[in-house]
């Protein structure tokens, strides 16, 4: 990877977002369209369609995808496989399948097509265990659990393939909350936010446990970021809104959600064994690409309580993507 910007990207960029039409795609597909970015989508559609009428929606199997698929693009962005630990370990095989081979056949296949740049959506759960300590992207990467064991070998084979003319981007995110069109419930922020509301309580399973998070709009300003940096860079990423406590996380929500409804809220404090412990540092992230958070917990939790009104039923199946998994296998 380089820092040395040697040349400027092109005024109009074609972009395929794979998998984009779930829960951070329906948000990001809209903000790239006001970026004046031309945006298509190849979807399964497991979770419905939430992306706006202006665009394109192809449903189709992405490893069904040929070199012809991708030609038009300049760049792709990979949201696609299996989005969290639940459906990883109810499906170990298709976890590896979608999480570590499909990254590499698509960018196989993009750079084949002369496709400019992939952007991979990798996780900061590749990090594991960690000990106390900020984790940057040179930090051992012991995660044991099938889903961070996944999206490790994805980045690894997209990785293999990035040269000069063909730039790889993976961004390991924190664990992503907030509002999206396509919502889900089953995200920690968001989970602690749909039991404060139901329930009056806000659950922590363990609050010594350390986790990145990340505010959605915050996850959609790393794609913007990645796909304007210039094509010389390449690179594994760390990006988050901020490192907290799973016990700050609950006293926050609860705090938050107190002040905004006037209700009493109560913490449900338990200790459930967690070997996922991990925070990091978006330092590079800042440097190479410009990024920078802008939003905390607080924040996520105000922009919950903004779209109150569009959740209806909480426990409804398509929030969850364990539900709709199992559902559709």
């Amino acid at each position: 990877m380089t820092g040395v910007q040697t040349c400027a990207l092109p005024i109009y960029v074609k972009i395929l977002l794979a998998g984009g039409a779930g829960y951070i795609g329906s948000a990001l597909a809209p903000v790239l369209v006001e970026h004046g970015y031309e945006v298509d989508v190849i979807d399964l559609l497991w979770f419905g369609n939430q992306l706006p009428s202006s665009v394109p929606v192809i449903k189709k199997d992405l490893f069904d995808c040929t070199t012809e698929d991708f030609e038009k693009y300049d760049q792709i962005i990979f949201l696609g496989g299996l989005s969290n630990d639940p459906m990883a370990e109810y499906s170990p095989a298709k976890n590896f399948i979608q999480n570590g081979a499909l990254p590499a056949f698509l960018a196989f296949t993009a750079k084949n097509a002369g496709v400019k740049r992939l952007i991979y959506a990798s996780s900061c759960s590749v990090y594991g265990y960690t000990v106390n300590q900020l984790y940057d992207e040179n930090s051992p990467l012991t995660c044991g659990y099938p889903y961070g064991i996944s999206k490790l070998q994805g980045e690894s084979g997209a990785m293999q393939l990035q040269d000069d003319n063909f730039s790889v981007i993976s961004l390991r995110q924190g664990t992503v909350s907030g509002h999206s069109p396509r919502m889900r419930m089953d995200l920690i922020v968001n989970t602690m936010f749909k039991t404060a509301m139901t329930e009056g309580k806000v659950v922590v399973n363990n609050p010594a446990i350390w986790r990145p998070l990340y505010d959605l709009r915050d996850a959609i300003s790393g794609f913007l970021r990645a796909i304007q940096a210039d094509y010389s860079i390449s690179g594994s990423f760390n990006v988050a809104s901020g490192n907290y406590t799973v016990g700050q996380v609950g006293d926050m929500v609860k705090d938050e959600v107190e002040k905004l409804s006037g209700r009493r809220i109560k913490i449900d404090l338990r200790n459930v064994q967690d070997f996922r412990n991990y925070k990091v540092s978006i330092e590079k992230a800042k440097t190479y690409l410009g990024f920078q958070p802008q939003y905390t917990v607080t924040d996520i939790i105000m922009d919950l309580y903004a779209h109150l009104d569009a959740y209806g039923d909480f426990e409804n199946d398509n929030f969850y993507n364990i539900r709709v998994f199992r559902n559709s296998n």
